[in-house]
């Protein structure tokens, strides 16, 4: 029977993940999942697309604040609530086509961001005020909203997908890889390789999860989350292993890895790795 083999959660968009035992379910996705984004002065979003370097920045969760790490810099911290930033300046945050209010955590975190990246670099925080809607295009009929992932509030992937890619790796040569390439909220083992693309209802527990749409890859997956750059040797790998076998009809050739997901029911509950997943593919 399939099972939860791994709960990730990244709290800052495009920074290191946080691999958790335990996490509680919103409609947004997991607590405190994209909660933060660093932006530039204006708003706009920084991700591992531009700024390889983020997947250094590490983050964990210690009492009641988001403790933030990276290579030769002090500890940072940020409250986790909120409302702890009752004072916080009020700034407009962009991703992609949205543009949502949200808190300025404020000028020393400001620092810390532009002195490890380099440039001009503030932190926002998702303001509990606002809201992002998913597009109703893959949703419908149900309404829901996410906070600063790309574009839904969960990423299911399948460990049976994972070991079919390394093996793939492997036969030419080139090191494996780990789930967190893809940054999947969820993992689920049990499936068969790429059975996740096509499971529409997912259940777990007291959980009801949709699986709405195939995820189109861009390069991050290239990119050592360990060491925040490709590796040198197999620069553009597993992207050009996934291009002979990956690319998807149904959105001009695009290459897909995982599933997005949103949530039915279960706002409040726990997930919890090792519990069994009923999955029901979609016909």
């Amino acid at each position: 029977m399939p099972v939860l083999n791994e709960l990730f959660v990244y709290p800052i968009k495009s920074c290191a993940g946080v691999r958790l035992h335990r996490a509680t379910l919103f409609d947004t996705g997991l607590e405190y999942d994209r909660h933060w984004m660093v932006t530039d002065a204006q708003g706009g979003m920084f991700t591992q697309r531009a700024h390889a370097r983020m997947a250094l920045i590490r983050t964990a969760f210690d009492g009641d604040d988001l403790l933030i790490d990276a290579p030769g810099m002090p500890a940072l911290r940020t409250p986790l609530r909120a409302e702890a930033l009752a004072d916080a300046r009020p700034m407009r945050a962009t991703v992609w086509r949205d543009t949502v209010d949200a808190l300025d955590t404020g000028d020393h975190t400001a620092q810390w961001f532009t002195a490890f990246l380099g440039l001009p670099a503030r932190l926002a925080r998702f303001s509990p005020a606002s809201r992002r809607d998913v597009s109703d295009e893959w949703t419908a009929p149900l309404a829901t909203h996410t906070r600063f992932a790309d574009q839904f509030p969960l990423l299911v992937v399948g460990q049976s997908s994972l070991d079919d890619l390394n093996a793939r790796l492997s036969a030419k040569g080139a090191p494996g890889i780990v789930a967190n390439r893809f940054r999947p909220n969820l993992v689920i083992g049990g499936l068969d390789a790429y059975e996740e693309d096509y499971v529409g209802e997912m259940r777990i527990g007291d959980v009801h999860l949709r699986l709405v749409k195939l995820c189109t890859r861009c390069p991050i997956p290239t990119i050592d989350q360990d060491t925040g750059a490709p590796n040198p040797s197999w620069p553009h790998e597993p992207i050009d292993t996934m291009a002979a076998y990956r690319g998807s009809e149904q959105f001009d050739g695009a290459l897909t890895f995982g599933k997005n997901a949103i949530v039915v029911k279960g706002e409040g509950v726990a997930l919890e790795v090792g519990q069994d997943v009923e999955a029901e593919i979609d016909f």
